[in-house]
């Protein structure tokens, strides 16, 4: 199990609630789909959950639809149809309920069984970009699902980053958004060292062969050891680790486990290389409810790189969450136990637009 999946394991059981929320899959194929860096596929494919029924206003507008994103590495389906999850939003009277509210869950463009190198193109993939993963969004919205108004864009971690560029590209797409564990700033400092340390392990292995490898790079291990330390919070380690063999047995588990293909990992961690939010503030008119966690090893609160940017936007609110024995650091995304009244009063009271 990679360590996002492990983390979402230990945080809640993702067994699906037996409700609606089972949802329905499908694809939605992009034709001749042309990313920032000029390169073009003639097909993409986005593979995607969709809970509940669209509906339109008298004027054909659609008014309940909500568009979740997952974090780097992960799936929509695979984080957000888990009892921790849908069974604090989804149900009668929760603040999603999707009796109510049509919930889509795509897996992003190079994860899931959304188009990636892994499928065969390896390095020949194009590199794409966060703007790419929006754009591709925007296109299973309006043109597979006729989606043409978002009640909420919200996602964790990637898809909290992802929420922002909505925000700015598409300002007038949505009622309102719920970023979770991110920050509207570059990836910079040490999330950006970790990022490129999780890359470089995997392209220094000696056989990764320019992409073209055969079986598990031993590279993996190191790749895979940064990745859980990102996610994680250091009371909660303690208290499951709590003796020098119980702390190794925990890491062998989880570098055990690890199955991510490498170019995979490469590809969607490199996305992030242009990402900025903070360049197009003025752009934003939708009201934002941005929560992080005080405990959240990638964004920290110490490097107040939040709060200065909320407080440029016209309606827009900061909540920065306590540590606590609940809190998880950046994982605390994935429990809306936690930060649902926060969020559930944000959705009651969001205007139309």
């Amino acid at each position: 199990m990679r360590p996002s999946l492990l983390l979402a394991a230990v945080l809640a059981s993702v067994a699906p609630v037996q409700t609606q929320a089972q949802g329905r899959e499908a694809d939605y194929v992009a034709k001749n789909f042309r990313f920032t860096t000029g390169e073009t596929l003639a097909e993409v494919k986005i593979h995607y959950t969709t809970i509940g029924t669209p509906r339109k206003d008298a004027r054909g507008v659609v008014r309940n639809a909500v568009l979740i994103g997952h974090g780097t590495g992960g799936t929509g389906r695979g984080t957000f149809v888990g009892r921790g999850w849908a069974g604090e939003l989804y149900g009668p009277g929760q603040p999603l309920d999707t009796t109510k509210y049509f919930v889509v869950l795509p897996d992003n463009l190079g994860h899931g069984a959304s188009s990636k190198p892994s499928d065969g193109l390896k390095t020949k993939f194009p590199r794409y970009t966060y703007d790419d993963m929006v754009k591709l969004q925007y296109q299973l919205l309006t043109e597979g699902l006729g989606v043409n108004h978002l009640r909420l864009v919200m996602g964790t971690s990637m898809g909290c980053m992802h929420s922002w560029v909505w925000l700015y590209t598409y300002p007038e797409f949505m009622d309102g958004a719920v970023p979770l564990a991110c920050a509207p700033t570059p990836i910079v400092g040490r999330n950006r060292m970790i990022r490129t340390a999780i890359m470089e392990s995997l392209r220094n292995d000696p056989q990764y062969n320019n992409g073209d490898y055969t079986g598990r790079l031993r590279g993996m291990d190191a790749a895979q050891g940064f990745l859980w330390v990102m996610g994680t919070a250091p009371l909660n380690n303690h208290r499951q680790a709590p003796t020098t063999a119980a702390a190794d047995s925990a890491m062998r588990r989880t570098l055990a486990g690890a199955s991510t293909d490498p170019n995979n990992m490469i590809w969607y961690f490199d996305a992030s290389r242009d990402y900025d939010p903070s360049k197009h503030l003025a752009k934003i008119t939708a009201p934002v409810l941005h929560i992080n966690s005080a405990d959240d090893f990638v964004n920290p609160p110490e490097l107040n790189n939040v709060e200065p940017y909320i407080k440029q936007l016209k309606n827009a609110k900061f909540i920065l969450l306590p540590i606590t024995d609940q809190t998880r650091g950046h994982g605390t995304h994935s429990l809306p136990a936690i930060w649902g009244k926060s969020f559930a009063e944000f959705v009651g009271g969001l205007p139309e637009r």
